[in-house]
């Protein structure tokens, strides 16, 4: 059934998904309009909330583009390279390599959404190596183990409230984890995602004479340069000394900042985590900058892309069209249907604010109020807006750059499989947050 389904849904979308930058452009000109024509703003009132928006981001930016970098390294360090080739010896046939695949990718974004989407890219060309098996349908397999990243540890709206100091703090106090990630709902959307999603894709493989298949000599990263010192600072540059006298003092003032100070995660400590456990592993700086150069390469969208989004954020907040959107979803909500419209309506905004915290900023205000109102529970609330964020981005192809371009694919090579996958989960999360 799901293998009939998917033809028709990959076909679609190779015909009229554009590529990610084109996306952007759209979606640029979608959110001037709407706040031209539903909200009454002006059109140099429009333009002065895009541009002068355009720039809002870039700290977050840099923040996104170090997890990609970093976990990129961390990734494929020695060690972790030689993991992922013993474990994708286990699979042995197209249907295991596919769900083998979906759940590292699973496993690795409910640790870290940045670490998920480049372990389950890499994870899924160790298997082309090794198996015959669609090569579109793995890299998508790959990819949809992302949609579980918001109910996970590194989930940035859950994280947020729970953080001392976050801008709704006076409103709904300090929410813990134990109400959102570690919840009895989300865990059970988790766990049933985590059978679902797998067995999806393993439905969806195609017939062979409908497969689309890659040699593994053009997925091989070719064998290790050859490092021969014979100046001063290609001495330097091969030191595993220097790497480690940099490298384990950061692992040491990880222990300090966990154990001794209590500290806790947030960007900036994991993209310090994967950086040093990226140059301990990797033994020398020469390694590492080798590895630094192709992570670069599959982060090159996000640097052009984000300011754009930006700017779609600045017209969606500044003109009123995000609030008015969201607003629309609550004013049919009950108490007990508000999770669901909160879902749906993350999902939609989503599309304009591919971030998670910028997505917060975005609804928090509108949401929040509605919870209080109708007397429904704000970590409920919270996590359909977390959700909402994460599903949504099956159809967004701005966050599977980077797994693309470790792949060598297209977004419309992959979207179609995501496409059946965003129905599927779609339906598991709204009942999960309604009625568990």
């Amino acid at each position: 059934m799901l293998k009939f389904l998917s033809r028709p849904a990959v076909r679609l979308v190779e015909r009229y998904l554009p590529d990610p930058y084109i996306f952007v452009l759209l979606l640029t000109l979608v959110a001037a309009a709407a706040a031209i024509g539903v909200e009454r703003q002006t059109p140099l009132a429009v333009l002065r909330y895009w541009g002068d928006g355009f720039w809002d981001l870039l700290t977050f930016s840099m923040q996104m583009l170090l997890v990609l970098v970093t976990g990129f390294m961390l990734a494929s360090s020695p060690p972790v390279k030689r993991q992922l080739a013993r474990l994708a010896t286990k699979a042995g046939t197209p249907a295991r390599a596919i769900i083998l695949v979906t759940l590292v990718s699973l496993a690795a974004s409910w640790i870290n959404w940045g670490f998920g989407l480049v372990v389950g890219a890499l994870f899924a060309k160790e298997l082309a190596k090794q198996i015959r098996v669609d090569y579109r349908l793995l890299i998508a397999s790959a990819y949809s183990g992302f949609v579980v990243w918001h109910g996970g540890l590194a989930g940035s709206i859950p994280l947020v409230i729970a953080t001392e100091g976050h801008f709704a703090m006076d409103q709904i106090g300090i929410v813990p984890t134990s109400e959102t990630i570690f919840s009895w709902f989300n865990l059970a959307i988790l766990v049933v995602l985590f059978v679902v999603v797998p067995l999806v894709n393993r439905m969806m493989l195609p017939d062979e004479k409908d497969s689309v298949y890659v040699e593994a000599s053009k997925l091989d990263d070719g064998p290790p340069r050859k490092l021969i010192a014979s100046r001063p600072a290609e001495h330097l540059e091969n030191s595993m000394t220097l790497a480690w006298l940099v490298g384990i003092p950061g692992l040491l003032f990880l222990l300090d900042h966990f154990l001794l100070r209590g500290g806790g995660l947030n960007l900036n400590v994991v993209n310090f985590t994967f950086l040093f456990l990226a140059i301990v592993l990797h033994r020398t700086p020469r390694h590492l900058l080798d590895s630094l150069y192709e992570a670069v390469k599959g982060s090159a969208g996000i640097v052009i892309q984000f300011p754009f989004y930006a700017g779609i954020m600045a017209i969606m907040v500044q003109s009123g069209l995000a609030e008015t959107l969201s607003k629309g979803f609550v004013s049919i909500a009950t108490a007990d249907t508000l999770p669901f419209w909160s879902f749906i309506s993350a999902g939609v905004v989503n599309l304009f604010v591919p971030s998670g915290g910028g997505q917060w900023a975005v609804q928090a205000p509108v949401m929040l109020p509605a919870a209080e109102a109708l007397g429904a529970s704000v970590p409920r609330i919270a996590m359909a807006v977390a959700w909402g964020d994460a599903w949504t981005n099956l159809l967004q192809p701005f966050w599977a750059l980077p797994v693309l371009a470790i792949a060598g694919l297209k977004a419309k090579d992959i979207m179609g499989f995501c496409l059946i996958q965003l129905f599927i989960t779609g339906v598991i999360i709204s009942l999960g947050l309604t009625f568990l």
